[in-house]
Formats: C-alpha cells, sequence, structure tokens
C-alpha cells in the first residue's frame, strides 16, 4: 500500500482555507488535519511531502477537450494531450467524439476506453456524439459510466452537425443522460460569411470572426436548446457560453446540484477580448469566437453570481500549418490544458475573482454538475487527486516548455505566477516539477447518474 503524507500545505477547499496535512492511502485520501488540530502523528512509514509554502487544491476536472484521438493523432492524442493536462494539474478530462471515425456508436466509444486505459496519464470519460439519425445509440448509454451526449447545434471542427428538428426533439426527450451541446445557429454564420466574403473576398481579417460567428448566431441556438430541454424536461449543459447575453438564460437561484440547465465558460473566453485579433490573429481563432470585453467581463461576472457554474477549456489542438493560413482555410481551435488552472489563477491575482472561486468552478463544479463518483473535493474517502502549486513561482509560457504534440499554446509569451509543481491521480504522483511517472494511468470516470 502507498502512504504519503502531504505536510504545511495551504489547503484551498469547499470555500475555505487552512493549514493541514493530507494522509494518503494507496489511491485515496485518509485524513485530514488542520493544523490547528494537529497532535503528535506517527507518519514515520508515510512518504513525506513538505508543501510549506505551496497551495494544495483538488484535480482541475475538464468537461470539454478534444484530444484528437482515433484518426487526428497528427494534431494530438490521448497520450501527449493528457501528459499536458497532468503538467497543468488537470486530473480527469471529458473528451468529445468529433474525431475520425466520429464516436456516434457504442462501440466506437469502447474502443475509446479502451485505448485510454492504456494511454492516459489521468482519468478520462468520452461522450457519445449525436447526429440526426443515431438516437438508437444513443437511448442505450448507461449514465453510470459515460459522462453525456454531445449535440453539435453548430457546426465546428468535423462534420456532425444536427440539424434536425425531429432528430433534436428525440435527442432531448429519450436521452438517458446529460446532453452538452455547442451553440451557433448555422443560417445565421453562413448569411454572415457570405456578407463579409462579397465585400472583402477570400482575404477577411481575423478580427471579423467575432462578427461572423456572432452574438446572434450563438443566442439563437442556445434559445433553442434551453426551449427543447424544458419541453422534455432534460438535463441541458450549453457548452463554451461567448456572450454576456446568453447568461439570460441561465438561473441562479436554485443550488447546482438541483439545476437542470446548466452553462460552461472557457478559458480563452475570460481571458481574451477582440482586440487580441490584431495580435494574435489565427492564434485566438475559436468556435464559438472571442468577442466583445463587455462579453468577457459579463461572463466573468456570470461565474461570480453563479450563471455559469463550470470553467473548462475546449482543448482543441492543430498544428500551426492548419492554423497560420488565410481566413477561410485557418482551423478553429487551440491547445490550453497544460495552462488552464494557472492562467485562471492568474485571473484570480489580478483582482477578477477569489482563488476559491477557481477551485469551485474548476473542480468542486464539474463533480457535482455530472455527479461524478468520489473526485473534485478534498474530502476524506474520496480520490487523492490533488494539485500542488507555488503560488509564488513565475514562469513564462514557451515554445520549448510545452507538452502538446502540436507545439504552440495561444498564451506563448504570457508570464503566470502560480506554477503546478505536482499532480497527483489517484494517489500516485504523476507529474513532479518537470518529471512524469507513467508506469500507472489513469481510471475511467464514474458517475451516480
Amino acid at each position: 500500500m502507498d502512504k504519503i503524507a502531504i505536510t504545511n500545505a495551504v489547503v484551498i477547499n469547499e470555500g475555505s482555507r487552512y493549514k493541514g496535512t493530507i494522509l494518503i492511502e494507496n489511491e485515496f485520501i485518509s485524513k485530514i488535519i488542520p493544523d490547528n488540530l494537529h497532535k503528535a502523528l506517527n507518519i514515520s512509514d508515510y512518504k513525506i511531502i513538505d508543501a510549506q509554502g505551496l497551495l494544495l487544491l483538488p484535480g482541475v476536472i475538464d468537461d470539454q477537450v478534444h484530444f484528437r484521438d482515433p484518426g487526428l493523432t497528427h494534431k494530438g492524442d490521448i497520450y501527449s494531450e493528457s501528459k499536458a493536462a497532468a503538467a497543468g494539474g488537470v486530473t480527469s478530462f471529458m473528451e468529445m467524439p468529433n474525431t475520425i471515425p466520429p464516436a456516434t456508436t457504442l462501440t466506437l466509444l469502447d474502443e475509446k476506453y479502451n485505448s485510454a486505459s492504456k494511454k492516459s496519464l489521468v482519468n478520462y470519460s468520452f461522450y457519445l456524439g449525436a447526429t440526426n439519425n443515431n438516437i438508437e445509440e444513443i437511448v442505450k448509454i448507461d449514465p453510470k459510466d459515460v459522462c453525456g451526449v454531445k449535440v453539435f447545434m453548430g457546426s465546428s471542427t468535423g462534420n456532425m452537425l444536427v440539424d434536425n428538428r425531429e432528430a433534436l426533439d428525440k435527442i432531448f426527450k429519450y436521452s438517458p443522460t446529460i446532453i452538452t451541446t455547442h451553440c451557433e445557429d448555422e443560417t445565421t454564420i453562413r448569411n454572415n460569411l457570405e456578407k463579409y466574403r462579397k465585400e472583402f473576398g477570400e482575404d477577411i481579417n481575423f478580427k471579423y470572426h467575432a462578427e461572423i460567428r456572432s452574438e446572434e448566431a450563438c443566442y439563437i441556438s442556445s434559445s433553442l436548446a434551453v426551449e427543447l430541454a424544458k419541453k422534455h424536461n432534460s438535463r441541458l449543459h450549453i457548452l463554451h457560453l461567448s456572450t454576456q447575453k446568453e447568461l439570460s438564460l441561465l438561473d441562479n437561484t436554485i443550488p447546482l446540484e438541483q439545476k437542470r440547465i446548466t452553462g460552461e465558460v472557457c478559458v480563452h473566453h475570460l481571458w481574451f477580448n477582440n482586440d487580441d485579433y490584431e495580435k494574435l490573429g489565427w492564434r485566438i481563432k475559436w468556435n464559438p469566437s472571442v468577442k466583445k470585453e463587455s462579453d468577457r467581463i459579463g461572463l466573468i461576472n456570470g461565474l461570480k453570481n453563479n450563471l455559469l457554474d463550470v470553467v473548462a477549456t475546449d482543448h482543441a489542438p492543430h498544428l500551426i500549418s492548419e492554423k497560420n493560413a488565410p481566413y477561410f482555410k485557418s482551423a478553429s481551435g487551440g491547445p490550453m490544458v497544460q495552462h488552464s488552472l494557472s492562467a485562471m489563477l492568474e485571473l484570480s491575482k489580478k483582482g477578477y475573482f477569489p482563488i476559491e472561486l477557481v477551485v469551485n468552478k474548476m473542480c468542486h463544479a464539474p463533480a457535482t454538475l455530472f455527479k461524478i463518483d468520489r473526485r473534485g473535493f478534498i474530502r476524506e474517502g474520496y480520490y487523492a487527486d490533488l494539485v500542488l502549486v507555488n503560488p509564488t513561482d513565475s514562469f513564462e509560457v514557451t515554445k520549448e516548455s510545452l507538452y502538446y504534440k502540436c507545439g504552440w499554446s495561444p498564451l506563448e509569451g504570457e508570464t503566470l505566477h502560480n506554477k503546478v509543481i505536482m499532480t497527483m491521480v489517484n494517489g500516485r504522483i504523476v507529474y513532479n516539477n518537470g518529471v512524469f511517472d507513467e508506469s500507472v494511468k489513469g481510471k475511467s470516470l464514474c458517475f451516480n447518474q
């Protein structure tokens, strides 16, 4: 049995902070001892980690990533991107179905789980992708083993657009698990594209991405998702909300565990605004688009007042050669898992919100929302998915320090001031100051749904 004692850490968990000792036996947290209750401990048979000056947080749970495996592994794969996740303090991920082939059957989904059991350094789950005609697969989902159904109500990377109203009604009526949506109205986007193509031809400046994939396109589609969810009393989770206007569709008057409709925001929509297109161009081309500063601030306020429930990444690597191209040929998406926690802690350092909110929205809330078994909190009896962060250690994001297979980051050149020092997954030290232990792989997440 592996026994580890983390001592002298500042524990940030469930809205409070205290200095204490965490005892870990095998995969689980066995004892939490705040210093003010500290008595003489006999921990001579424990491996002792002195975390003096460090913050101890629950591991981040990222509910939206694209690890490109199978079929697109020149961009990234489960091994490379889970390694980057571990270096960033992400101990669990939920991966999207728009791979090649797309994961739209339970047989294909099982193949992804089998692959991850051999490759992933952190814990994992995978969404089943919805199509206009696979309701027979959706109804067979076991909600205890599969994180949810993904519905592309706007096309993005891949060809999985669900645009048939009858099919959408069936998905929202019969899905046995959470429905997660990419919400952008396709007709609005096509009309906007035609308008800008007529004006600028093929040479469109990237700054117009925010107007092509506009507030209106997002709101029309999100409104439809909410309408369908209310009609069928579905469990709906709207992914990567990017506008202040869409927050009007959400409710903060009830506890998260009772919400039927929830919302996620991604780190890049909290970090960048449309002024950044001038400098960064293709590097910040995402779907949905990065929009106005008023949207960025509105989303931050949405987190603070609990209209928004979860912070994730939509980690979506492409090679530079696939990104650095004229607008119409430039792929949308970018990598983020290696620096999502540090970036959110940087925003906290700048005064946007307290660290306790970061922990809530990146660790506790995903576990609560998806009803993940014994993860997302520092509690006795829970899996020891833990992260140690040095809040005074600054570092520059450089190409040389990246673990992504794609080899670039939209944050290159930024200096961050909260460095992930160690990441534990299921009680094992997977990442420690640039060194990885790849001898044991992560586990498939289980859900109490």
